[in-house]
């Protein structure tokens, strides 16, 4: 856990023993878990630790993620970026949500055993959760490293947060022109982006962008579309 130390000393997270085994615990559940269901491709300890944990841990440093109090992580997985942000801020709550039940059963069983109390795990299409009452433009903060093109991966996302809140998209390093084909969703969704920021510590490898997004305005009712729409027909 040595890699994870320097990155907290790094990024100013305070940490203890405590915290530390509960990483580990969580990442040794994780890769038990995953013999059975597909969690993650990474199953060598010292990887998982770069690209699952210090990876998610960039944007600690952001007034962004550390003004919200309500924070929501779509298409979480295996639980990433929330489960790391979760146990270093245990100050602030955290829903992740997933499509695929098992997945989201995992990381409840986990955060029970770990008492990791300030994550609310929910299954379910982030088309469908956000349209309930309970979580629409509910959230100060979005953050997600799922899968997708921005046009997408914005209508899964703005929906959930209020007018002021941030979307923080964990993006790869060549994102130009996906960013410039997103302009228009992202107007008619609501969000504007605001800056980039190229997220990397010192002493490692990685190769993150952070895209930082306004909520300027109320997504429109129909936004978003049904289950499926929005990867198959992304907003042009």
């Amino acid at each position: 856990m040595k890699q994870l130390v320097k990155a907290f000393e790094e990024l100013k997270i305070n940490y203890d023993d405590i915290l530390l085994k509960k990483y580990e615990t969580y990442m040794e559940g994780i890769l038990k878990w995953n013999e059975a269901v597909n969690l993650t491709s990474i199953t060598e300890p010292s990887r998982f630790i770069q690209k699952h944990y210090i990876d998610s841990l960039l944007s600690v440093i952001y007034k962004e993620f550390q003004n919200a109090e309500l924070i929501i992580d779509v298409g979480t997985g295996g639980g990433f970026p929330g489960i790391p942000l979760a146990l270093a801020a245990p100050d602030k709550k955290f829903v992740l949500i997933d499509s695929l039940n098992k997945r989201i059963k995992i990381i409840k069983e986990l955060c029970g055993e770990l008492e990791i109390d300030n994550v609310t795990a929910i299954h379910g299409r982030a088309e469908e959760l956000a349209r309930n009452k309970n979580h629409r433009q509910k959230y100060d903060l979005c953050v997600s490293r799922a899968v997708a093109n921005m046009a997408t991966l914005s209508e899964y996302c703005l929906p959930f947060i209020r007018r002021g809140g941030w979307f923080l998209a964990y993006k790869g390093p060549n994102t130009d022109e996906e960013i410039k084909e997103s302009a228009n969703a992202l107007r008619v969704l609501g969000g504007k982006i605001r800056r980039e920021e190229h997220a990397k510590l010192s002493n490692f490898n990685l190769e993150h962008k952070i895209i930082f997004i306004e909520k300027t305005g109320d997504t429109p009712s129909k936004y978003p579309r049904k289950a499926g729409t929005p990867s198959k027909d992304p907003l042009k």
